[in-house]
């Protein structure tokens, strides 16, 4: 008698432990095709240009070539350009520190940028850029700039435009002060 019931928990052990699996492989595969249906979340622009350090490495290039540009650096027709890029360069690590946390934050990155001089929003740039009075074509001049440094960096086209598009988007901001 006590193989029979022996017996009989094995197989009542046998069958629940069965019944037990298939739910769990049914409920398990069903959940695994809705997440196969679920696209995963897109990375951000900041992800996709690589996080800090990449952002770093292209303000750094973009920023010292800004210094050397015939048309917004030292030789400049624009007396405040020409005298920020001969008599401040000592501001230039700082200023490549705040163009990075600019980019992160505009890109989607966990870095905020906080302006030293605020402009009307919170990535306002008018107020650092007012007694530069950068003209419309000295802005295209600097987009000619960090063009040639996301291109020296080969950031894809699609990353490429996100950024050109976000500092395009500034353009009338930086531009303020060159309408005094």
């Amino acid at each position: 008698m006590t193989q029979a019931v022996s017996t009989s928990i094995t197989r009542r052990s046998v069958v629940a432990g069965l019944t037990l699996t298939a739910a769990s492989v049914v409920v398990l595969t069903g959940t695994n095709s809705v997440q196969a249906n679920q696209s995963t979340p897109e990375k951000s622009l900041y992800e996709r240009l690589g996080g800090v350090f990449a952002i770093a490495a292209v303000v750094d290039h973009f920023s010292d070539a800004l210094v050397k540009n015939p048309v917004v650096g030292q030789d400049s027709k624009n007396p405040q350009l020409r005298d920020w890029h001969t008599k401040s360069l000592g501001r230039l690590p700082g200023l490549k520190f705040m163009r990075t946390l600019w980019v992160c934050d505009v890109s989607g990155g966990p870095l905020k940028f906080t302006a030293t001089k605020p402009g009307a929003t919170p990535l306002g740039l008018e107020e650092a850029h007012r007694d530069l009075r950068i003209s419309p074509e000295e802005f295209d001049e600097v987009a000619a700039e960090l063009t040639r440094s996301l291109n020296f960096f080969k950031i894809p086209q699609g990353e490429k435009d996100e950024v050109l598009a976000a500092f395009a988007a500034h353009k009338d901001e930086v531009t303020a002060g060159s309408r005094r």
